[in-house]
């Protein structure tokens, strides 16, 4: 299906485009001061280099399972090489690669439908300047074109016959472009990235205990019940349901507008972990990060990585369908392969009146 005119400017009038505003803040360093900011500024100049310098090798692995339930709901995307399938959208010298995860609910109609459309949803319809490099204004047009895919595939589920007004779907989105990552999300799936061994989650569960979130909904004229929004639904964020949804151009409790972060990759990235919420219910992300982690340093595998954190969750009872993917940026140090075992010397100091007595010995004296 192609998304009409009028759904585009649905999707304009529904997008509320943030500004975000950066305070300038200007320091006077005294001459007395200057050896301790110079120092400091050396210090910067290192850490941008160590950036600029980053290129991820990216490659990826993912496992879905059913798990407890009598039908699979989740749909996921992998691709590690974007510009293959997109042609001369992005710059092919550019490392590219897209990551979703569709956690459907209600039927699987409306997470099937947002995967099979996804490639001409996130980056067909919209026209991308064509750039050598990538500067901050190309990212605020990468990151304004996913917020409006979002309620794009979201007014195209409206209109889409084969998709029941009582199906739905959380998404979350991730895009690599050369050490650019962009993570979008509308709903409880959840990106974490394994910073040099520690957890950062790169988006935020929407869910009605999300105090934020609670509040909006309750200013919309919705209701939290028993932890459901309307007593009925686990997220306050999805695409389609919209038995649930007011008439185009009202706004409603539940929506499908996504968060969405940036940040720029460095060498201390290692990997970055896509899961829908069967995977988060039972496990924490610090946890997941250092689960894969030394899966990594065993085999070096993304795929095993995926299939074990599946794996775990099962084994921790997890009542939901579950889905992973995990990225690589980059290639770990293998920590089980010692090297081979070298006989230790004991060391000891001798004092000065027992080296002169060596030395006299050594020298035959």
């Amino acid at each position: 299906m192609i998304v009409s005119s009028n759904m585009g400017a649905e999707a304009d009038i529904i997008f509320r485009h943030q500004v975000v505003d950066v305070m300038s803040i200007s320091t006077q360093v005294s001459r007395f001061d200057s050896v301790a900011a110079c120092a400091e500024t050396i210090g910067d100049a290192v850490i941008e280099s160590s950036v600029v310098k980053f290129v991820p090798r990216i490659r990826s692995g993912s496992c879905a399972n059913i798990g407890p339930r009598r039908s699979m709901e989740d749909e996921h995307i992998r691709i590690d090489d974007l510009s293959s399938h997109l042609g001369s959208i992005f710059n092919p010298s550019i490392p590219s690669a897209f990551y979703a995860v569709f956690d459907g609910h209600g039927g699987v109609d409306a997470a099937a439908y947002i995967k099979s459309n996804a490639t001409r949803l996130f980056f067909e319809d919209f026209d991308f300047p064509q750039v050598s490099d990538i500067d901050a204004v190309f990212l605020k047009e990468l990151e304004n074109s996913h917020r409006k895919a979002f309620l794009l595939a979201d007014l195209a589920l409206a209109a889409e016959s084969s998709v029941s007004s009582s199906c739905g779907t959380t998404v979350l989105t991730a895009l690599v472009l050369g050490r650019h990552l962009l993570v979008a999300n509308a709903g409880d799936c959840r990106a974490v990235l394994c910073r040099k061994g520690a957890a950062v989650e790169m988006s935020q569960d929407h869910r009605p205990s999300y105090l934020p979130e609670r509040k909006r909904v309750e200013e919309l004229g919705g209701f939290i019940d028993d932890g459901y929004l309307n007593g009925y639904l686990s997220v306050t964020r999805a695409l389609g349901d919209w038995d649930m949804k007011f008439p185009l151009g009202s706004a409603s409790p539940l929506i499908a507008e996504p968060d969405v972060r940036q940040i720029v990759l460095s060498e201390d990235d290692e990997f970055l972990i896509i899961g829908c919420d069967g995977i988060w219910d039972v496990m924490s992300s610090q946890f997941a990060v250092s689960l894969v982690r030394r899966a990594l340093r065993r085999h070096d595998n993304p795929e095993e990585c995926a299939k074990e954190l599946v794996n775990e969750a099962s084994r921790l009872n997890s009542s939901d369908n579950l889905t992973a993917i995990v990225i690589c940026f980059s290639s770990p140090a293998r920590v089980e392969s010692c090297p081979p075992h070298r006989r230790r010397f004991r060391s000891c100091n001798l004092s000065e009146e027992a080296r002169n007595k060596l030395k006299s010995l050594l020298e035959g004296n």
